[in-house]
C-alpha cells in the first residue's frame, strides 16, 4: 500500500481580489435570476437588472470591480437572453447597438457610484483624521513636559500615519538632542539643515526620513523626524498637509512650554529679589540706630575733657571715620531696598546741578582730602529737575568709588555737557579703571568691578552703583561706565533737560522789596 501525503498551504486572498470574485459570483446570480425571467420580463428590463447589479457592485466593492461587472453583465446578456440563446450571435443588428448602450451606461453609472463611494471614504478618512488631531491638540494642550508631547506625537503618528517620529531640540551646545528615548535612526546633519534653513520639510529619500521643522511664533523650536515604515518607504504626498499640520501643534507646544518655564523663572527672580529687598531693609533698619550710636560716642571722644592724648585721639578719629564709612554702606544698603520695593517717592525740584557737586563733595570731605576733585560746568548749564537728597547720593557713591580706586593725590574730575535733550555728567578718575568684561555687570547688586582678591584688599560692598543706577533711572536718565584711553575710569549717566518754569522778575523784585 503507498501511502501519499498531501500537504496543505494555508492560502489567502487579498481584498481585491475577494471583490474580483464576488462581482463576477453577482452577475452569475443575476444571470440566473434574469433567465428565470425571459417568459415575463421584456428584454429592457431584464438590461436594468444587469444594469442595477453593476451599480450595487461599483458602491460596495470598487471601481475596478464595477469595470470587470459592465463588461461581463453585458457577454452574459448577449449569451444568455439576447436570441439566439447560448451564442454570442445575435439575430438583430438593433441588439448591437442595445449592448454599446448598456455597456456605456454601465461604465458611466458605475464609475459615477465608485467615485461617490471613493469620496464618502475620503470624507469618513478625513474626518477621523480630523478627531485624531482635536484629540492630539487637546492632550498636547495639558502637557507639563517635553518628553510627554514627544510621545503623545509618537503615539499618533504611529496610529494614524504607521510612521516613527523622534522629537529633537536644541541644546545649548548648538546641536539637536532627542526629548526621549526614541527608536528612529536619523542623520544629524540634515536634521540640523532642516533647523537652520528653516525649509517647510526636508525629505530624505534613500534613508525613509522626513524632517518636519518646527517653527514657532518667534524663532524655530526644533526638528520633528518621522521614518517611514519598511513596505511603504515612500512618504504618500497626501499625508503632507496632516504632517505640516502635526508639526505645527508640535511646535505650538513646545512653544508654550518654554514659555512657561520663562514665567515660572520669572516668578522666581520676583520672589527672591522681594526676600532680598525685605532682608536688606530689615537689615539696615536695624543697623543704623547702632551706628549712628558709634558716631555720637566717637564725636563725644574727639571733644572730651580733659582731652585725649594724641593716640587715644587717633584711635577715636578711625572709630569715627570707620563708623561713617559703614554708616554710608547702610544708607545705601537703605536706598537700594526702598527704591526696589517702590517705596520711595521722588521729589523733583528745579534747581542747578553746581549745588548738589557741592554738597556732596563737602560731605566727603575726609573721603576726598588726598585727591584733587576738578569740577568743570559750562556757564550756560541750564536748571534740571531732580531729587535732591537722592542725586547728592549719586555724586557721593560715584566720588566714593573714585577715591578708593584711585592713587593718594590723584584727580578725580566732575564734567557736564549737554546732549540732545539730556545732560551728560561724567566723573572720570585715573586710577586702575574697570575689567572690560565687567563694564555692565558693575551696575548689578553685590557685583565688585575686580577680582575677589584685588577687590577684598577695597572696602565696599558693590551696592553703591546698583543704587547709583536706579536713582538715574527714576529720573528717566541712564547710566554707563567706561574706560579712559589715558587710563582711568569714566562713569557717566544723563538726565533729561525738561522745560525749566519761566521766572516773572517784576513779581520777583517786588516780592524782594
Amino acid at each position: 500500500m503507498a501511502w501519499v501525503t498531501i500537504s496543505t498551504m494555508p492560502f489567502h486572498l487579498s481584498k481585491t481580489a475577494v471583490n474580483y470574485i464576488s462581482s463576477i459570483v453577482i452577475c452569475i446570480l443575476t444571470t440566473l435570476v434574469s433567465t428565470s425571467l425571459l417568459l415575463f420580463v421584456d428584454l429592457a428590463n431584464i438590461v436594468m437588472l444587469f444594469l442595477l447589479a453593476v451599480f450595487l457592485i461599483s458602491v460596495y466593492l470598487g471601481r475596478g470591480a464595477g469595470i470587470l461587472a459592465a463588461f461581463l453583465s453585458v457577454a452574459l446578456f448577449d449569451f444568455f437572453c439576447v436570441p439566439p440563446h447560448f451564442s454570442f450571435a445575435v439575430s438583430d443588428v438593433q441588439y448591437l447597438l442595445t449592448f454599446a448602450v448598456m455597456l456605456a451606461v454601465a461604465l458611466i453609472t458605475g464609475q459615477l457610484a465608485a467615485n461617490l463611494r471613493d469620496q464618502a471614504e475620503l470624507a469618513k478618512q478625513r474626518e477621523q483624521r480630523t478627531q485624531a488631531l482635536y484629540e492630539m491638540a487637546r492632550a498636547l494642550s495639558g502637557t507639563l513636559k517635553l518628553s510627554q508631547v514627544s510621545e503623545i506625537t509618537a503615539e499618533f503618528l504611529r496610529k494614524i500615519v504607521g510612521m516613527e517620529s523622534v522629537l529633537l531640540l536644541p541644546s545649548d551646545e548648538k546641536e539637536l538632542v532627542p526629548v526621549t528615548v526614541h527608536k528612529v535612526w536619523y542623520e544629524p546633519h540634515m536634521a540640523w539643515t532642516a533647523y537652520e534653513d528653516k525649509q517647510q520639510h526636508v525629505l530624505s529619500e534613500p534613508d525613509g526620513l522626513y524632517y518636519l521643522p518646527l517653527k514657532g511664533s518667534t524663532r524655530m523650536r526644533g526638528v520633528l523626524v518621522l521614518s517611514a515604515s519598511q513596505n511603504s518607504p515612500v512618504f504618500p504626498s497626501e499625508n503632507n498637509e496632516l504632517l505640516l499640520t502635526v508639526a505645527s501643534l508640535v511646535a505650538i507646544a513646545v512653544e508654550r512650554l518654554h514659555y512657561v518655564d520663562v514665567a515660572k523663572q520669572g516668578e522666581m527672580q520676583i520672589a527672591t529679589e522681594r526676600l532680598r529687598s525685605s532682608i536688606l531693609s530689615g537689615l539696615s533698619h536695624d543697623l543704623r540706630t547702632p551706628l549712628t550710636v558709634l558716631v555720637g560716642m566717637a564725636d563725644s571722644l574727639a571733644v572730651s575733657k580733659p582731652p585725649l592724648s594724641s593716640k587715644q585721639q587717633e584711635v577715636a578719629q578711625t572709630l569715627r571715620d570707620q563708623s561713617n564709612h559703614l554708616s554710608g554702606m547702610v544708607a545705601n544698603l537703605l536706598d537700594m531696598a526702598r527704591l526696589h520695593a517702590g517705596e520711595v517717592n521722588i521729589h523733583k525740584e528745579w534747581q542747578p546741578l553746581e549745588e548738589v557737586i557741592g554738597a556732596s563733595i563737602q560731605l566727603l570731605g575726609q573721603s576726598l582730602e588726598h585727591h584733587v576733585v576738578k569740577v568743570t560746568l559750562p556757564d550756560d548749564l541750564p536748571m534740571l529737575e531732580f531729587d535732591a537728597v537722592l542725586m547728592e547720593r549719586v555724586f557721593c557713591n560715584l566720588l566714593e568709588n573714585a577715591a578708593k580706586y584711585s592713587a593718594d593725590q590723584g584727580a578725580i574730575e566732575i564734567s557736564a555737557c549737554v546732549q540732545g535733550g539730556f545732560v551728560k555728567v561724567s566723573v572720570s578718575d585715573h586710577g586702575c579703571g574697570i575689567p572690560p568684561d565687567k563694564l555692565e555687570a558693575i551696575f548689578g547688586m553685590f557685583v565688585r568691578g575686580h577680582a575677589v582678591e584685588e577687590a577684598n584688599k577695597i572696602s565696599g560692598t558693590g551696592i553703591g552703583l546698583a543704587v547709583c543706577k536706579a536713582i538715574i533711572e527714576a529720573h528717566q536718565g541712564s547710566i554707563k561706565a567706561e574706560n579712559l584711553a589715558s587710563g582711568g575710569a569714566s562713569i557717566s549717566f544723563t538726565l533729561p533737560l525738561g522745560e525749566p518754569p519761566l521766572f516773572n522778575e517784576a513779581l520777583l523784585e517786588s516780592e524782594l522789596i
